[in-house]
């Protein structure tokens, strides 16, 4: 009765331990499969555009810098947006709602940027705010990027505070890659959108997030004028959206080895002890709680007796 109720205890402790091994990789788990998700879709839209020609790509961004020229005219561009029609077509060349990719070298960023700012988008990606100028460069144009952080199943902008002034990141639309260079970062309430607005003569783009983490009742902006591009003469392919910290590979190899070593703890480091033969010129101890008198073995002697 005894070894049962022990053997129970045991499997609900392992049961239990499972369980809160389970919690703790999950968002590590999760991430991973996100930034999977989101690489495959940049390699998607990236093969879409080597399809396409020059004349495909002359006729997009003239419809995106018409786009952002009739933005700049309104008076009120972030509560009036939908005075100008076809934003949801503009730059989706895959029908997917991606418009490009933000890439940010200094915390591992490669993420793809969809249309609006919609709870599925922010749930998985960077999302384009709308009201704010398609980022596809030039004049009068100031382009915000937005993206959660702290969500347990994706990084995306959880790092965005480490970026400093100086540091540059990325936006590939279609064949183009612009590059901006971090020169102000702020912190603003929700409502207050001053910091996003078009600068008369500017090239820039605002990635966004909420701050403090965890607490959110801020927003943090960092704000990047746009630089020429130096193009690097060998290509390196992204791996994944999100490159991980090595560290959090720790826990993903160690849980299994310590499931693996309870169960053969539980099942098979207890193997049961086999019961000694003595004979008569072996005399046991008889103060051994395991001595059993039918253990003793009687050798016939010589004479027959």
């Amino acid at each position: 009765m005894r070894k049962k109720s022990s053997k129970i205890s045991t499997i609900i402790l392992l049961i239990v331990l499972l369980v809160g091994l389970s919690v703790m990789l999950y968002p590590i788990i999760s991430d991973w499969w996100n930034s999977r998700v989101q690489t495959r879709a940049i390699e998607t839209y990236d093969e879409n555009v080597r399809e396409m020609d020059e004349e495909d790509f002359e006729e997009i961004f003239r419809e995106a810098e018409e786009y952002n020229r009739l933005l700049c005219g309104l008076a009120a561009p972030f509560s009036d947006y939908d005075q100008i029609p076809g934003y949801d077509s503009i730059l989706d060349i895959t029908d997917t709602g991606i418009m490009g990719y933000v890439t940010i070298p200094a915390i591992g960023v490669n993420l793809p940027i969809y249309h609006g700012t919609s709870v599925e988008v922010l749930n998985v990606a960077v999302g384009h705010f709308q009201g704010s100028s398609l980022p596809v460069g030039g004049t009068d144009t100031h382009a915000v990027i937005s993206a959660h952080r702290g969500l347990p199943s994706a990084k995306l902008f959880s790092d965005l505070d480490e970026l400093v002034e100086g540091d540059t990141f990325t936006v590939t639309i279609l064949n183009e890659v612009l590059t901006y260079q971090v020169d102000k970062i702020s912190i603003v309430l929700p409502n207050e959108l001053d910091e996003l607005a078009i600068i008369p003569g500017g090239d820039y783009v605002t990635l966004m997030t909420c701050t403090p983490y965890g607490v959110n009742s801020h927003r943090l902006l960092v704000r990047g004028k746009r630089i020429d591009t130096v193009y690097a003469s060998t290509v390196n392919v992204v791996s994944d959206a999100v490159l991980i910290d090595p560290m959090t590979v720790f826990p993903i190899v160690a849980a299994p080895m310590v499931a693996v070593l309870l169960l053969y703890w539980i099942f098979g480091g207890k193997s049961k002890r086999k019961p000694k033969k003595y004979s008569i010129y072996e005399l046991p101890d008889f103060n051994n709680s395991d001595f059993d008198i039918s253990d003793i073995s009687h050798k016939k002697r010589g004479d027959g007796t």
